[in-house]
C-alpha cells in the first residue's frame, strides 16, 4: 500500500510539472497555430522558417490566460494518474499472485523467454485495465485543453463534464479514442520488452533474469522507439477524443467529422500529418501548405 501511495505522490508531482508541456502538445496536435512562422536557424545552422516552439507557445497562452492558464485540465489529469496507479498496482498484484499459485503446481522450470512473455502479459493486462478505467478522465482533460481555441467554457469541472458528456454522447462518449490508445500502449510495451530481451540475451553476457533487470536495459530503448513508432496512435486517439464534441478544436476547419479512428488515421496519413505535435522544438513549416492567419492554422 505504501508503494502505491508513493507512486501516486511521485506521479502527481510529475503530472503537475509536465502539464504545460502536454497542454501545448495537445493544441499543436489539433493543428492550432496562433503564431505565424518566423525566420530562424535549424540544428545545422541553416536559415529556415520555423513554427514557435514550446516556450513561445506557452508564453502566448500566458499572455491570454495568465500562468494559471497553462494548467487547464490538470484536475482530471491528476485524477486519471492517481486512479490509474491504484488500478495498475492492484491488477498487477492479482496477476502475480495467480501466477505464483500456478508455479507451485508446475513441474518444469520456465525459460527466460517464457518468463519475459509472462511478465509482459501481466503488465499488459494491468496497463490496459488502468487505461480503460481512467480513459473518461483523459477525454475530459483533452477537452478542457482544447477549449482554448474557441474560448469555450463547456468543460469547466470534472463532475459537470461527466454530466455533459453523458447527456450529449452517452456512455460511448467517455471512451472516444480508446482503441488506438490501447493499441499504442500494447504495441509499445511488447516492442520494448522483446527488444530488451534480445539485447540482453544476444548482445550482453548474461540473459534477462528479472523484470527489474530488463527494465534497466530497456529504459532508453523505450523512450526512443516507443515515441517514434507508436506516436501516430497517440495522435489519432487524442483527435478522436475531441472530434465532433461541440468544441471549435474538434470541428472544421481544424478537423472534419471522422467516421472512425481508422478514417482519422487515413486522412492524417494522406495529409502527411502523422507526426504533428511529436516535436515541440525546431518545428518546421509543413511542406506545400500556407499559413491562414484568420483560422490560426495551415491549409
Amino acid at each position: 500500500m505504501s508503494d502505491t501511495a508513493s507512486q501516486v505522490l511521485v506521479g502527481s508531482g510529475l503530472t503537475v510539472l509536465s502539464q504545460p508541456l502536454m497542454y501545448v502538445k495537445v493544441l499543436v496536435q489539433v493543428g492550432y497555430e496562433p503564431l505565424p512562422p518566423t525566420l530562424g536557424r535549424n540544428i545545422f545552422g541553416r536559415q529556415v522558417y520555423q513554427l514557435p516552439g514550446l516556450f513561445a507557445y506557452a508564453k502566448h497562452i500566458m499572455k491570454i490566460d495568465g500562468r494559471a492558464g497553462l494548467f487547464k485540465g490538470l484536475t482530471p489529469r491528476l485524477c486519471s494518474g492517481a486512479i490509474g496507479s491504484v488500478v495498475h498496482s492492484k491488477v498487477l498484484q492479482k496477476c502475480q499472485e495467480d501466477d505464483q499459485a500456478e508455479e507451485l503446481r508446475r513441474s518444469s522450470k520456465e525459460s527466460s523467454l517464457e518468463k519475459v512473455i509472462k511478465e509482459t502479459s501481466q503488465e499488459m493486462v494491468a496497463r490496459s485495465a488502468a487505461t480503460l478505467v481512467t480513459h473518461p478522465f483523459h477525454v475530459i482533460t483533452l477537452r478542457c485543453m482544447v477549449q482554448f481555441i474557441g474560448r469555450e467554457t463547456k468543460y469547466s469541472g470534472v463532475f459537470s463534464s461527466f454530466v455533459t458528456i453523458y447527456r450529449e454522447e452517452g456512455i460511448l462518449g467517455f471512451f472516444a479514442g480508446l482503441i488506438p490508445r490501447l493499441l499504442g500502449d500494447i504495441l509499445s510495451l511488447w516492442l520494448c520488452n522483446m527488444l530488451a530481451y534480445l539485447i540482453n540475451t544476444y548482445a550482453l553476457e548474461n540473459g534477462v533474469s528479472t523484470m527489474t533487470e530488463m527494465k534497466s536495459y530497456s529504459q532508453a530503448v523505450t523512450g526512443f522507439f516507443a515515441s517514434m513508432l507508436t506516436y501516430p496512435f497517440v495522435l489519432v486517439s487524442n483527435l478522436m477524443a475531441i472530434n465532433s464534441c461541440g468544441l471549435a478544436g474538434g470541428l472544421l476547419p481544424y478537423a472534419p467529422e471522422y467516421s472512425s479512428w481508422l478514417d482519422c488515421w487515413s486522412r492524417l496519413h494522406s495529409e502527411g500529418n502523422m507526426s504533428r505535435g511529436n516535436s515541440l522544438f525546431f518545428r518546421k513549416v509543413p511542406a506545400g501548405k500556407r499559413y491562414v492567419w484568420e483560422e490560426k492554422r495551415f491549409h
